[in-house]
């Protein structure tokens, strides 16, 4: 996708007046490109870090209505995003799998009644009727750890699985090879305006190794997609804050230690609220939090605190109290931050998740939202933008944002799973990993669900910029793996420096930066330092 030279290349491209420039590199701007790029608009985005590098790399990897806001009563959140999870179903297949969720109840009537009718209306707003009520027996042999003494009944519903930063960017793979434009590393620093005060662009400074300078980046439209980062932005029209940002962090940890057939919905023993513990990619997440974050996205990546994971640990030990889990246990972990719009709500939790898009001084800001919904943010935001620009979009057509893909099986070495598995994250190119691996390398990652000849693609053509873009976010070994991967280490470099071109001062430095990051963010007790 991203060959050799890739980034020069769309550097001196950026001189050119574009219809759109959009900030921000997660699930909401990929999004807007898609869309854009659909509508025939002449749109760059751009994204300061590595793409999907914020947020959108550290969700609960789930695609799904939000069945918890029901009882904060956001119906119309969740009647959007239940619509949604549908809608990526059919058409991100095998990036977006179904996901059961078990939802034990203890012997209270109440309670039980009140998951019984949640489930309904979840369905009801799909619609889609696939829950299920079950016995103590059949929920306990569905998942057998469960707190028999505590158990009365139980419920089966569905939502959705994804490898978030994955979706990210097969998005922008796909946009990019439709004829847009996207570039990571690449700050917008400042905005530029015309001489009434309007937003017409924004100056872009090179974040690579490269250095490439700062270009002057013009536009029609200048759209601020960059989630926890938008009230950076809007400082640049004096705009005041908005948003309220959330931490949500999450404990992973192997199957041998907590094997989950499906998902599991846990209430906190001390203030009832719902978490999830979710099977995904090999091993099991437990989250997530919902605590306030003290300080800018800019100052440090967000981790989780020790308070969080005793927080969490208490939670799966109410719930799977056989395991007895302990610190030790945990993989790793990580944190990301929910821009929501601030209304000053004493509970974190209580805090709306619907989006917000506005305009002020021509500068389009769209955040808040979920995941889930990132298709309906970007039609909003692009509704807003067609005054200003050349031509209408025809925006009320529904069009495909994932490139229709066969998933029949080539005769090649990889087994059916496998083969889903590249075709549901890197769409059309599923076949030239398979090709382009060397002898073994199209075998599974020590269990897991990724291949070894993902990791040699990706430094080929994935946009690596740093070794943190290849292990957390391109082929997520580094939460995967205990110890951010150390064990496989060398393995790694084996593929993918030679195709990256780093000499072996370049691959110390950058392991050196990838422990830091691991250490700061993601380890199991990560410290948070700089």
């Amino acid at each position: 996708m991203w060959k050799k030279g890739w980034r020069q290349q769309v550097w001196q491209e950026l001189d050119q007046e574009w219809d759109i420039l959009i900030i921000g590199g997660g699930i909401t701007g990929a999004g807007i490109l898609r869309r854009a790029v659909h509508a025939g608009y002449k749109t760059l985005l751009v994204e300061g870090a590595d793409f999907s590098s914020g947020t959108s790399s550290k969700s609960s990897k789930l695609i799904h209505g939000g069945f918890r806001y029901l009882r904060n009563k956001q119906f119309s959140v969740t009647r959007e995003s239940v619509r949604e999870r549908e809608w990526l179903l059919k058409e991100a297949r095998n990036l977006v799998t179904p996901l059961g969720f078990l939802m034990p109840c203890p012997n209270d009537d109440k309670q039980i009644q009140q998951f019984a009718l949640g489930v309904v209306i979840y369905d009801l707003l799909a619609p889609k009727w696939k829950h299920s009520r079950l016995s103590k027996s059949q929920i306990l042999q569905k998942c057998s750890t469960l707190d028999a003494e505590r158990l009365e009944c139980g419920f089966l519903y569905y939502d959705a699985l994804m490898d978030d930063a994955r979706m990210v960017l097969r998005l922008i793979e796909e946009s990019v090879a439709s004829g847009g434009s996207a570039i990571n590393y690449a700050k917008a620093t400042s905005l530029l305006k015309d001489t009434s005060g309007k937003v017409r662009g924004a100056l872009v400074s090179d974040q690579s190794i490269e250095k490439l300078g700062d270009k002057e980046v013009k536009a029609r439209v200048v759209i601020n997609a960059s989630g926890p980062w938008s009230d950076e932005v809007r400082a640049g029209i004096q705009a005041p804050e908005r948003l309220r940002k959330l931490r949500g962090s999450h404990l992973v940890f192997s199957r041998q230690r907590l094997n989950l057939p499906y998902a599991v919905t846990l209430l906190h023993p001390k203030d009832n609220r719902a978490m999830f513990a979710i099977p995904w990619e090999g091993v099991s997440l437990v989250g997530t939090t919902d605590l306030d974050h003290p300080w800018s996205p800019s100052q440090s990546e967000p981790y989780i605190s020790q308070a969080e994971i005793s927080y969490i640990l208490e939670a799966a030990n109410a719930t799977f109290p056989s395991l007895e889990l302990n610190p030790s246990d945990i993989i790793s972990t990580f944190a990301g931050l929910r821009p929501v719009i601030n209304t000053g709500q004493a509970d974190p939790s209580k805090e709306s998740r619907a989006h917000v898009v506005w305009q002020e001084s021509g500068l389009i800001t769209v955040t808040g939202g979920k995941y889930t919904t990132f298709r309906i943010m970007a039609e909003e935001a692009l509704q807003i933008a067609q005054p200003s620009l050349p031509h209408l979009a025809g925006l009320e057509r529904r069009k495909p944002y994932f490139a229709s893909l066969s998933t029949d099986k080539p005769s090649q070495e990889v087994d059916l799973a496998s083969w889903h598995h590249l075709c549901g994250r890197y769409g059309a190119d599923a076949n030239q990993i398979i090709e382009g691996a060397a002898a073994g390398e199209n075998n599974p990652i020590n269990g897991l669900v990724n291949l070894w000849s993902e990791l040699r693609w990706a430094a080929r053509n994935g946009a690596v910029e740093h070794l943190d873009d290849l292990l957390l976010r391109r082929v997520r070994l580094g939460i995967l793996q205990p110890d951010g991967a150390s064990g496989i280490i060398q393995r790694v470099r084996e593929i993918v420096q030679p195709e990256l071109g780093w000499d072996d001062e370049r691959w110390q430095a950058e392991y050196s930066r990838y422990r830091d990051i691991y250490n700061q963010a993601y380890s199991p007790s990560p410290d948070g330092s700089r």
